[in-house]
């Protein structure tokens, strides 16, 4: 029962609605599916023992292997609707603490991993001793980094480097995968405007809004539709997912007008 115990007391520290609305099926999928699922060894490694950041991150994460299995899960079972679906390997998760600005960012390949999380990062995070703020900033950014560790990618069109479609959906899936845990500060913390071509919140917001009003199953669809629609394309997969009568820009516009950001014409 340890992990039950953790997951609501990062509710607590956290204080978010979201995360307490969430806790119930995080636990089972947790347990029930995913407790035996191999995520992958965890190295953690301090390389910056000496910054304040280190000091403040002990703290608050006393086991830091466990806590980003703890997270692994968690992105899994929000992407994945069971071990038995295509998953990519991940042999080894090296996640370091470093001293170097930045936040976070995750890199390796071929199912070795790497993380790292920035002191300096830490230390700016927890400027006004808010311990609540610092872990639940800490917990949002593994879940994003995490969810680059275990997401499909599309195929057929390029790369997350030589294209945007890719960049777009990968980094807007990382967030969305973080909004959908309650890892943002609710509404406050999205972007208002821009297309969902802008990736990270932009995007993330729009993709838990299309499963909260479209199809309960989005994400986990959204994420396989890269096996299944090739080239990917986001029409592509919207039309693969929801039918051919929807449209990716005609959503677009149907969401930003739900969030009040441009009146309905």
């Amino acid at each position: 029962m340890k992990k039950i115990h953790l997951i609501y007391a990062a509710c607590l520290l956290i204080g978010m609605g979201a995360c307490a609305a969430s806790v119930q099926k995080q636990v089972k999928d947790n347990f029930d599916v995913w407790k035996e699922y191999n995520t992958g060894a965890i190295l953690f490694e301090d390389k910056a023992p000496e910054t304040l950041g280190s000091d403040i991150y002990h703290r608050i994460i006393p086991d830091a292997e466990s806590y980003i299995k703890e997270q692994a899960r968690t992105v899994l079972a929000t992407l994945y609707n069971s071990p038995e679906d295509s998953i990519p390997a991940v042999h080894k998760i090296h996640y370091t603490l470093e001293d170097i600005n930045g936040i976070s960012a995750k890199g390796g390949g071929n199912g070795d991993v790497t993380i790292f999380y920035s002191t300096r990062h830490i230390e700016k995070s927890f400027a006004a001793n808010d311990t609540a703020k610092l872990f639940f900033e800490t917990r949002g950014v593994l879940l994003h980094e995490l969810t680059h560790a275990y997401q499909l990618e599309p195929q057929g069109i390029g790369s997350y480097g030589t294209n945007r479609v890719f960049w777009a959906f990968i980094e807007g899936m990382a967030d969305a995968v973080r909004v959908a845990n309650g890892g943002f500060d609710g509404p406050n913390a999205r972007p208002k405007g821009g297309n969902y071509m802008d990736g990270y919140r932009t995007a993330g917001y729009f993709f838990v809004w299309l499963r909260d009003n479209k199809d309960p199953e989005f994400l986990r669809k959204f994420n396989r539709s890269t096996l299944e629609v090739v080239p990917w394309s986001f029409d592509g997969a919207i039309k693969h997912i929801l039918g051919k009568e929807y449209n990716i820009d005609e959503l677009w516009h149907e969401y930003q007008v739900a969030v009040g950001d441009i009146q309905a014409q």
